[in-house]
């Protein structure tokens, strides 16, 4: 059978029930779960401020748009970003008007803090800082650079659900962290998503901002006395980007699951670590810092001849993948195509190999033995 490189797992009763719930009661929208999720998001990450959205990619999004406006950015200010990450992190600097100015990486593939300081300049605004895999990297010391420069920092938190650094949770560091439940992440729903501010006025703005800037939600409408339920006032122009009662459902269950499949998770790890750390010449390991309790929703390894070793897995019936593309490779970040010449190796010979909740200890040593045969013949 082959083996993929994500397959999601899912609490099937619980959800079940849980959205039994929602469509016995006759709410499916925005509200009720979605509010439930928020305050059991808060608890697990011991933060003030959780919204619930439609997707991360939004939260990114409207972060940027958000901070500009209330900062009063223009389109010449920059932002600090990494090349090695999914399009969508550094489209929501373009969407929102501002300029990526791309650092380098360091080997946990996070942004390499003396790169990030060497381009600060007078434009610069903020930071945007990927945990890529679940890998805090060297937040602490980011999270220093951005306080020394007043800098805002943005966390694209999307890998990091259930990643601890010193025991916390990141987040709790950013000004802005922004979660992904998309369908394989860690805590799977089908797709959605979590922006939490450390400032409370983000967190009444984006309320609004995500339901057409309407200052009312119909939860909130919900149960009013009188006839007057339809009057609200519509402060911003905004969209239709909250999260819903079915997705929320299914978020609250799988979190019930989050620490306990994030230890599978780690233990599938150990065992690959342990199996390549005699290959040091053949195949490099990402480093994790002591301090960083990853969540580790990707394992990936760094070998001369990836596209070759993906070739071989394939003919095994093992399906890796690759993250990520240097983002200086495509078209509208081409103007800063080799300037980082860290994440442009590790572009080109990074692979992550399956991880998910259903492999099992023979999967595993399957997938062992054929990156450890095919590299030892190199």
């Amino acid at each position: 059978m082959a083996i993929q490189l994500f397959v999601p797992t899912f609490d099937v009763d619980g959800c079940l029930n849980e959205i039994r719930d929602c469509l016995e009661k006759g709410w499916t929208g925005l509200g009720y779960k979605t509010l439930e999720f928020e305050e059991e998001w808060k608890k697990y990450n011991d933060i003030p401020y959780a919204h619930y959205l439609n997707s991360a990619t939004v939260g990114l999004n409207l972060a940027f748009e958000m901070f500009k406006e209330h900062y009063n950015w223009n389109g010449n200010d920059e932002v600090i970003t990494t090349p090695l990450t999914f399009v969508s992190t550094n489209h929501s600097i373009l969407l929102a008007g501002l300029q990526p100015v791309f650092a380098d990486i360091d080997d946990t593939l996070c942004l390499d803090p003396k790169s990030v300081e060497d381009l600060i300049t007078e434009k610069t605004r903020a930071v945007l800082f990927v945990g890529i895999g679940g890998n805090t990297g060297r937040f602490e010391k980011i999270t220093e650079i951005c306080k020394r420069h007043n800098l805002k920092l943005i966390l694209d938190a999307a890998h990091m659900s259930g990643t601890r650094m010193n025991g916390q949770s990141p987040a709790k560091l950013a000004d802005v962290s922004v979660f992904s439940f998309q369908a394989v992440k860690n805590l799977p729903t089908a797709d959605s998503g979590m922006i939490c501010f450390k400032e409370g006025i983000f967190d009444e703005i984006v309320r609004r901002k995500t339901w057409l800037g309407i200052n009312k939600d119909t939860y909130n409408r919900f149960g009013e006395g009188g006839n007057y339920k339809w009057k609200y006032d519509v402060e911003y122009v905004g969209y239709k980007y909250h999260g819903n009662s079915i997705m929320a459902a299914i978020g609250l269950v799988q979190l019930k699951q989050l620490d306990k499949d994030n230890l599978y998770r780690r233990q599938i790890c150990e065992l690959y670590d342990k199996a390549f750390s005699i290959y040091k010449d053949e195949i490099k390991l990402v480093e994790i810092p002591d301090n960083c309790e990853s969540a580790r929703h990707l394992y990936q390894i760094i070998v001369k001849d990836r596209d070759g070793l993906m070739e071989h897995l394939n003919k095994n019936d093992i399906f890796p993948g690759v993250h990520y593309v240097d983002n200086t490779e495509y078209r509208m970040y081409a103007y800063a195509k080799g300037s980082c010449p860290n994440a442009m190796y590790v572009s080109n010979h990074v692979l992550s190999l399956p991880l998910h909740l259903r492999l099992t200890n023979e999967d595993v040593q399957k997938i062992i033995y054929a990156v450890t045969e095919y590299v030892s013949d190199k």
